[in-house]
């Protein structure tokens, strides 16, 4: 792990990326929201790499739950919002050491991410049990599952997007496909 200017400034952007995409593009539901934070979430895994990716997306999405009236979903946001950019990650680089072929690398990462709102789906799920009863966390399941699936496209074409981008592939080591 390796702590420069550079890669603390980089995590405080996509920790404010993963806010404000949090709070900009809401749609209301019973028990929350539905927004586009997690395309910022996966991304933050993806170019910052499993530590500083997962600080992000942690401290990121629990500023927007704190700063918009969900103070109570704070510490897991934290928790489950860390561990879907950790399993995004870590499972685009075990499929990435599988499946070789760069012009598949699309699919390595849509299995990440995938994966990564798998978790976010099951943590707020069990969290939500927790608050409102087993079926106040079933509720909230439908919702949860739609915003998983959204970001999880979003974030495969906008990392699609920007992985050509020799720029990007400077700046980000992780996201590189030839990284080792």
């Amino acid at each position: 792990m390796r702590f420069s200017v550079k890669t603390i400034v980089f995590t405080a952007v996509f920790a404010a990326l993963c806010c404000v995409a949090t709070m900009v593009i809401i749609v209301p539901l019973p028990n929350g929201y539905v927004n586009l934070g997690d395309v910022f979430v996966l991304l933050s895994g993806w170019c910052l790499g499993p530590c500083f990716g997962s600080i992000a997306a942690g401290i990121g999405s629990m500023i927007a739950d704190i700063v918009s009236g969900y103070a109570m979903y704070a510490p897991v946001t934290f928790a489950v919002k860390a561990l879907v950019s950790l399993c995004s990650y870590l499972v685009w680089r075990l499929f990435k050491n599988i499946i070789k072929k760069d012009k598949l690398d699309f699919l390595n990462r849509l299995i990440s991410a995938i994966v990564g709102e798998i978790v976010m789906v099951f943590g707020y799920f069990l969290y939500e049990s927790i608050l409102y009863g087993f079926s106040g966390g079933a509720l909230a399941l439908l919702g949860n599952t739609l915003q998983g699936a959204c970001c999880a496209v979003v974030g495969v074409l906008l990392v699609i997007a920007i992985i050509n981008v020799k720029y990007f592939n400077k700046i980000f080591p992780h996201l590189c496909k030839n990284e080792e």
